[in-house]
């Protein structure tokens, strides 16, 4: 009898769930930071208008995690999400907040790059 051979993932699988995380992050890093900018809007405008924002943020993250999965474990998603959200994040600091960006934010990134890399490298022998 022969051997099955696992069909490859399509391009959508492979891709939609990246594509979708980085948006889905974009409107999470604005629910949960956005109003750093606004030091004197009350607590729950704040937290109520963080909701909101967050709430188009499940739209896009929790179809990108059940498209994706079996394409990627759920390891892998979630590295996919970390690092997303690492890269989001030091591009709203620099670009809303007005933060700059340093040689000890490149060294950290550097390094869960690197747990990323084993994340995705497979059993380690």
């Amino acid at each position: 009898m022969p051997a099955t051979v696992a069909a490859a993932p399509s391009l959508f699988a492979l891709v939609a769930p990246i594509v979708l995380l980085l948006a889905s992050n974009v409107f999470m890093t604005f629910a949960w930071y956005g109003h750093l900018k606004f030091p004197g809007a009350t607590l729950w405008v704040v937290v109520l208008t963080s909701w909101g924002i967050a709430f188009f943020e499940y739209w896009l993250a929790v179809p990108a995690n059940r498209i994706g999965y079996g394409v990627y474990s759920g390891a892998e998603l979630k590295t996919i999400q970390e690092v997303i959200s690492l890269s989001v994040f030091a591009l709203f600091a620099m670009l809303y907040l007005g933060e700059k960006f340093t040689l000890n934010h490149l060294v950290g990134f550097a390094f869960i790059g690197l747990g990323a890399f084993f994340v995705f490298k497979g059993p380690i022998r």
